[in-house]
């Protein structure tokens, strides 16, 4: 990778730094920045100054903070997914009958993202956060949205992720994967329990494709709802969970953007 200032690394770094600007409660300052991205100070300012023009940040006396440009960019990325207005509102209500953190999730073009969740985002315990999702084989969300890949693309999928694992129950064996995915196909919805963090055990269910009819590659697109608690708290409650998210799915669907194709 070139460490040219116009290089890949200075793109990496940038990104570094809106990352740990978003993440932080308070205005982070240069000093910090260049502690994190382990690189000298003049290196951050002179990434931040184009961010500040564009918009991206704003330097205060307490330090940087998300500029005036992130707004427009949330409301992009929710038009994008198809989010905000009644898919929105329907997490909530979901969140509120299942009395269980609620997910929006997506599988695009190989990625699977966390795109939305009722979880708060002080709450930094929380294993789910908004985002590219590096641990979808150990998650519901994951299992549901990769049962409904042709098995050539789940193949490449985890070809291109991996299969690390995260606790002792994580599933790391593609022969194991494919008769798990085989069961979630059968009932109609995907468990993990405690996979990929132990604390926590979550279900989720697909909602229907949006390309709709049979494509040799599958569906370009696919998404899924799930909710996860304490693991401790799974067994009691599962039945009620997978009745809050059966119900939630004909809402969905209809409130996407783009409605399933006939075949």
């Amino acid at each position: 990778m070139s460490t040219s200032p116009t290089g890949p690394q200075s793109v990496d770094r940038a990104l570094a730094i809106l990352d740990a600007v978003a993440d932080a409660d308070r205005p982070v300052g240069a000093k910090a920045l260049a502690r994190t991205l382990g690189c000298a100070l003049s290196t951050v300012y002179h990434l931040t100054g184009p961010l500040i023009a564009r918009g991206h940040l704003v330097r205060t006396p307490e330090g940087y903070v998300p500029g005036p440009r992130v707004p427009a960019l949330h409301r992009a990325y929710q038009r994008h997914h198809g989010l905000g207005g009644p898919v929105a509102e329907l997490l909530g209500q979901l969140r509120r009958t299942a009395g269980a953190e609620a997910y929006f999730t997506a599988y695009r073009d190989g990625r699977i993202t966390v795109v939305d969740t009722t979880a708060p985002v002080t709450d930094t315990a929380h294993p789910f956060a908004p985002g590219p999702e590096p641990r979808a084989h150990a998650t519901a969300h994951g299992k549901a949205l990769l049962a409904e890949l042709p098995r050539a693309a789940r193949r490449r999928y985890l070809d291109d992720h991996g299969m690390a694992r995260f606790t002792d129950r994580t599933i790391t064996s593609p022969e194991r994967f494919e008769a798990e995915l085989a069961r979630v196909r059968d009932r109609g919805f995907a468990v993990s329990v405690g996979e990929a963090d132990p604390a926590y055990t979550c279900l989720a269910t697909a909602l229907p494709a949006l390309t709709g009819g049979e494509q040799p590659s599958g569906p370009s697109t696919v998404h899924a709802l799930s909710v996860s608690l304490p693991t401790a708290d799974f067994r009691r409650r599962h039945g009620e969970l997978r009745a809050a998210l059966a119900r939630a799915v004909p809402l969905f669907t209809a409130a996407l953007p783009y409605p399933p194709a006939s075949p």
